[in-house]
């Protein structure tokens, strides 16, 4: 219990980076709270200069905006989920699932969405299944359904979440700590803020929950409060899972440092041009001067003093603008999105190169779709065989990005029926994906409904 709040090697050696990519992704009022950490300081700054610039810095937030852009394009249309089996019940209880998959009314869609935001912010997320713990006993699968102990649920956690975690020779979970901070207001009218550190340790079949009140301003001891067997101890697995990218595709990564530089870049721009707004008196005079004049301040020269700036050849401020536009680009090119850039970024490509360039964001939007597909299937098939449900469970989906693609595959389904294939588990199949993708933004329930309906037609025909 006294180790129980030890972090993993990893995660305190990246915890740092992630409150940074955190800021990034953010921007606004909490990267400007945080940005000491980001706008460097020039060598020998006076305080009150440097303080002035952290007062009037801004932030052009580009690589949030991408990130935004893959998660909106990716469930652009909603996974596909396909249910083989006769257990009705049970069918019900997934068509309520996909459209409130954590008991706050979130749907799969968005559950995953935000997952995915996280993977390119931070290289990974988390989500934990769980069952809702009640003081029943249940001797059947009827007062078990009653009683809601086997209405699944989830929870997302972001990486800064998993603070330790052990792993065995196939990268699954042996036993994995959560921890959490909440600040609870008890009494409205007091305004006194208590906050409260949790710590989950899960294993292959138990859970042990621990809780750390503050009193007084200050830590109290950590004790057990909760322990038992989790949902998925039946099954010996851990009832965490987590989604990954790999470092070429985890864009925050990539576009970090570029975007500290271009934010530093452009700040240093912003600050010479307003102050080159403001005219700077030049005293020629071997006289003492203590007057101010001039809207801020002032320079005294004697009459053979000479005074400039030393600048590279041409006008610092163009090649400063150009660098700033360049580093935009580079933070589009390394997300895969060069064509994005801007009107200027691709103006010079010809029709075929812009096709090639949509082409391979396209491939990375089909390899994040990979991921978040076979994170919902190890999910759904935990959570079927911890229920018994006795049902065959596929994802598909996450792979259209233009509504032209639909067409094409419409045309790909005519085709291959003319084939005259004598199979009708083939037809089902084709019938119900196509069904599936063209109403994918239609209720689960009633996607089930066609799926039976297809299957009643097919062996009728049989």
């Amino acid at each position: 219990m006294n180790q129980i709040d030890q972090e993993h090697p990893e995660y305190t050696a990246r915890k740092e980076m992630w409150q940074t990519y955190r800021d990034l992704y953010a921007g606004g009022q909490q990267l400007k709270n945080n940005a000491e950490k980001y706008l460097i300081r020039r060598q020998r700054e006076p305080n009150e200069v440097y303080a002035e610039r952290l007062r009037r810095v801004f932030y052009e937030n580009y690589a949030g905006s991408i990130i935004d852009w893959y998660a909106a394009t990716l469930f652009r249309r909603e996974p596909v989920l396909l249910y083989e089996g006769n257990n009705e019940p049970a069918k019900q209880f997934y068509g309520t699932f996909t459209g409130n998959c954590d008991q706050r009314g979130t749907s799969i869609a968005d559950f995953l969405r935000k997952r995915l935001i996280d993977t390119l912010i931070s290289g990974a997320s988390y989500v934990l299944v769980d069952f809702p713990r009640v003081n029943v006993t249940a001797t059947s699968r009827a007062e078990e359904e009653a009683a809601g102990i086997s209405r699944a649920y989830l929870v997302g956690l972001q990486a800064e979440d998993v603070i330790n975690w052990s792993s065995d020779e196939h990268g699954n979970f042996e036993w994995v700590v959560l921890k959490s901070i909440v600040d609870r207001q008890s009494d409205p009218t007091c305004g006194k803020v208590e906050r409260e550190t949790r710590w989950a340790h899960y294993d292959k079949t138990s859970f042990r929950i621990y809780a750390q009140r503050d009193e007084d301003g200050k830590p109290g001891e950590i004790a057990l409060i909760d322990e038992g067997l989790h949902g998925l101890a039946k099954l010996n697995q851990t009832p965490v899972f987590k989604l990954e990218v790999s470092d070429g595709l985890w864009l925050m990564n990539k576009a970090g440092l570029t975007q500290i530089e271009h934010f530093n870049k452009s700040n240093a721009l912003s600050w010479a041009l307003t102050m080159g707004l403001f005219a700077m008196p030049v005293i020629y005079s071997e006289k003492e001067w203590n007057q101010m004049v001039g809207e801020s301040y002032y320079i005294q020269l004697g009459p053979n003093d000479r005074f400039g700036w030393a600048e590279p050849a041409g006008t610092v401020y163009q090649i400063a603008a150009d660098n700033l536009k360049a580093l935009k680009d580079e933070i589009y090119r390394v997300c895969y999105l060069l064509m994005q850039a801007g009107a200027a970024g691709g103006a010079n490509q010809s029709g075929l190169s812009k096709q090639w360039d949509f082409g391979i964001t396209q491939e990375v939007l089909r390899t994040y779709g990979d991921c978040v597909k076979d994170l919902l299937r190890r999910v759904l098939h935990s959570i079927e065989a911890a229920r018994e449900d006795g049902l065959q469970i596929d994802v598909s989906g996450l792979d259209e990005f233009d509504i032209g693609e639909f067409s094409g595959e419409l045309d790909d389904a005519i085709k291959l029926l003319a084939m005259g294939i004598q199979s009708p588990t083939l037809q089902g199949q084709i019938f119900k994906r196509l069904a599936h993708k063209y109403l994918c933004d239609v209720r689960q329930e009633i996607k089930d409904q066609i799926a039976q309906e297809i299957d009643e037609s097919i062996v009728k025909k049989g």
